[in-house]
């Protein structure tokens, strides 16, 4: 058995695979169940007494030399198989997985597109505003309830400098630097201090429009809604409104659509009425018109409001607003289809 031994350890010293596959076989073929070292281990008790001192020490040396030369060839192998690889130019390149917009992008782009298409131009403004362009501006009284420290996050203890809790903002601006017509439509993130659950969050997106001009009416405004709505979640989509009240805007409505998730047949989305409130629009009221120079005699308007991930929760069936700020690789990539 010691003859067997030098043998293969002259074997294993000698030895030169040429490749990775040769390597592998000529690593069964010593250390594999049947393999001719793992079959000298479980002769060692057909070893005579005063033999296995020495012939335990020299098959020990034996599995530790092949077991070592072994993984010496094995990262070199593998170390001049990535070489080639690089310097092969006629060797296909490695896929490389795309990416995926998030779905909040993926709205927004699309309420832009629709309303775009109707004329509308884009406008952004700031996140740190101030209480003029986010409340009185857009008549706002001094003792309304958003401007709570509930409601609203303040910078530095100043009431006066706090986060926008809307995009409206952006239209005071816009009024303030163009005149009529004025047709535009602002997209953006605000911040209010609300308790973050399946259905609200602190920080979410707002697509809010805004249209002047002379003679503007409520039929103009619905007739704009309604193809919106068609466009966004279909053509046998329908919509309502509902009496609402908002400061800055004479008369005011919540707009509804029919769930698409059951066809307005009732489900526990839409809590089985059939409809489902994705935005708040009306008639500018004049004081807003007028606390920026229009002339609320000679011009007319109208504005709507509406938040994103609500829209993307409806438009994708997602059941919890938390997932669209997580960034799970996992959530984002069932998206990718829908670029």
């Amino acid at each position: 058995m010691l003859n067997k031994i030098k043998i293969l350890l002259k074997e294993i010293k000698e030895y030169t695979p040429s490749s990775l596959e040769d390597l592998d076989n000529f690593r069964i073929k010593l250390l594999g169940k049947k393999g001719e070292i793992t079959t000298l281990f479980s002769d060692f008790k057909l070893v005579p007494p005063e033999q296995k001192r020495e012939f335990g020490q020299e098959i020990n040396k034996l599995k530790n030399l092949a077991q070592d030369k072994i993984k010496l060839l094995f990262d070199e192998l593998k170390k001049s198989s990535v070489i080639t690889k690089e310097n092969d130019l006629s060797l296909p390149a490695d896929p490389i997985e795309l990416g995926s917009r998030h779905p909040v992008s993926i709205v927004r782009n699309e309420i832009l597109d629709i309303f775009k298409r109707l004329g509308f131009t884009v406008s952004t403004g700031p996140e740190i505003e101030d209480d003029w362009h986010v409340f009185s501006a857009l008549n706002f009284p001094p003792e309304h309830p958003a401007r709570d420290m509930q409601d609203t996050f303040f910078v530095a203890q100043d009431p006066d400098i706090l986060l926008r809790t809307h995009t409206s903002s952006v239209q005071v601006r816009v009024m303030e630097n163009e005149k009529p017509p004025i047709r535009t439509i602002s997209p953006g993130r605000v911040f209010r201090n609300e308790a973050i659950s399946a259905r609200s969050h602190c920080i979410f997106h707002q697509v809010e429009g805004l249209y002047i001009n002379k003679n503007v009416s409520f039929v103009d405004l619905k007739q704009t809604l309604v193809f919106f709505a068609k466009e966004m979640f279909g053509h046998d989509t329908e919509i309502r409104l509902r009496p609402s009240y908002f400061p800055f805007t004479e008369p005011s409505a919540e707009m509804d659509v029919s769930c698409t998730l059951c066809g307005g047949k009732g489900c526990n989305v839409c809590k089985y009425t059939g409809w489902l409130e994705i935005l708040g629009c009306g008639m500018v009221d004049p004081n807003v018109l007028e606390s920026v120079n229009i002339d609320s005699q000679d011009y007319t308007g109208f504005a709507f409001g509406m938040g994103i991930e609500r829209i993307a929760l409806l438009k994708f069936g997602i059941k919890d607003i938390r997932l669209l700020f997580e960034n799970d690789a996992r959530f984002l990539r069932q998206f990718k289809s829908a670029l």
